[in-house]
């Protein structure tokens, strides 16, 4: 059994609660990530980790993992620990295909996954979740799919290497191998303990309490026959932010019981929404995030009237007192997304100082976000149906381990 409780995944209602459907701190506040990996039972990501992927890949630490976005994780030691010896692993993640565009915050677990897969030159798993959609957002099982494509596109268009990468539909793919697996794994799990795992109700249609499983399963090879045929003992290690926990707690948990490794988690922080931490990003609010579609005005007019600013109210005030970093949005974005640590560090030190003003982070920031979607822009008109075919085509990935 995992460290943390099964018999409560909410983190302390009263408190915070993070599970896969809500994050959301108490009176408005921000998430507590301490509690987070105390009550979730995780480790911290720490420096002598960081340095152990720089030294088994010979490339720097990516700048999620140097800046603390990727910050926990359940047996990554062993994935790296098992590399070394000349073991290597697979990756799994997902996206739950609930709208047509996708936010910044939508592509921070793929940027970081392609560079895993760079990195270790290992396969990958993508589960596009259409089914879970269909059952939570009330889509129709047809919007779901189409959907589901859609996103697929932006996918690819982060760069993923396709003679290493398979990207798979539940509605397309579940059954045979992966469905014998997905039985295996509901055996083990009690409706007591799903309900404690995932806090589903008696108003929640049984469609929701039979999904888990699903999720579960692609953190085994033997759910797919056509990659790993005779590598049933391949580990897997799987990129995700937080409030995926509770579902690969419960995969860990049964994966002994049906003999399989448990799987290895590498957990991210959330991506703040542009109205500050205490909010929350929305499709019903376009105005809370930067999705991949906006043009260079939309991301500028967003920045500048809607990302929260941590400086002083007037320029007077600003010099003197300098800028709150620890709410500033801009800032937060940055530590995201600009690559440049001296620059970044040269940024936090004159705008906390008050020799920067909000205005010129912004303008900073605004350049740095309408480079990264414009190139993502570019990458995903280049995506053809065709492509789309080819990624999700059952078929053996020809440089797998190469």
């Amino acid at each position: 059994m995992e460290n943390a409780s099964m018999s409560e995944e909410k983190v302390e209602e009263e408190e915070q609660i993070v599970n896969p459907w809500e994050v959301a701190a108490k009176d408005g506040g921000k998430i507590d990530y301490d509690k987070l990996i105390d009550k979730f039972g995780c480790q911290r990501l720490d420096k002598a980790l960081i340095e152990r992927v720089e030294s088994l890949t010979g490339r720097p630490a990516h700048v999620f993992l140097r800046r603390g976005v990727f910050f926990a994780h359940r047996d990554f030691g062993d994935i790296l620990d098992a590399f070394q010896k000349g073991n290597k692993f697979y990756l799994y993640t997902g996206r739950g295909p609930s709208s047509e565009s996708l936010h910044l915050g939508h592509l921070i677990p793929f940027m970081f996954t392609k560079y895993l897969q760079d990195a270790f030159k290992v396969p990958l798993v993508i589960q596009l979740t259409d089914d879970e959609k269909c059952m939570w957002k009330n889509l129709s099982v047809e919007e779901s799919q189409r959907l589901a494509r859609e996103n697929a596109k932006d996918i690819i268009a982060c760069g993923f290497d396709i003679s290493r990468t398979f990207i798979f539909s539940d509605f397309d793919y579940v059954g045979g191998a992966f469905y014998k697996n997905m039985v295996r794994v509901s055996k083990c799990v009690t409706y007591n303990k799903v309900v404690g795992i995932f806090g589903f109700t008696g108003e929640d249609h049984i469609g929701k309490v039979s999904f888990p499983p699903v999720q579960a399963v692609p953190s085994f090879p033997s759910s797919f026959p056509h990659l790993f045929s005779g590598k049933e003992n391949l580990r897997c290690l799987i990129p995700c932010a937080i409030d995926q926990d509770p579902y690969f707690r419960m995969t860990r948990d049964v994966a002994p019981r049906i003999g399989y490794h448990k799987p290895s988690l590498i957990e991210s922080t959330f991506f703040p929404a542009l109205q500050g931490e205490t909010g929350k990003m929305s499709a019903s609010d376009p105005n809370s995030a930067i999705y991949v579609t906006d043009s260079g005005k939309d991301i500028k007019t967003k920045i500048n009237r809607y990302a929260f600013s941590g400086g002083q109210d007037s320029i007077e005030k600003h010099r003197k007192y300098g800028a709150n970093l620890e709410v500033d949005i801009p800032i937060k974005y940055l530590g995201f997304f600009l690559e440049d640590d001296d620059e970044l560090e040269n940024i936090r030190a004159e705008y906390g100082a008050g020799r920067m003003l909000t205005g010129e982070v912004k303008q900073r920031l605004v350049q740095v976000l309408t480079e990264i979607v414009e190139r993502h822009q570019r990458a995903r008109a280049a995506v053809t149906d065709e492509m789309v075919d080819a990624f999700m085509a059952v078929r053996p990935l020809p440089r797998m381990f190469d």
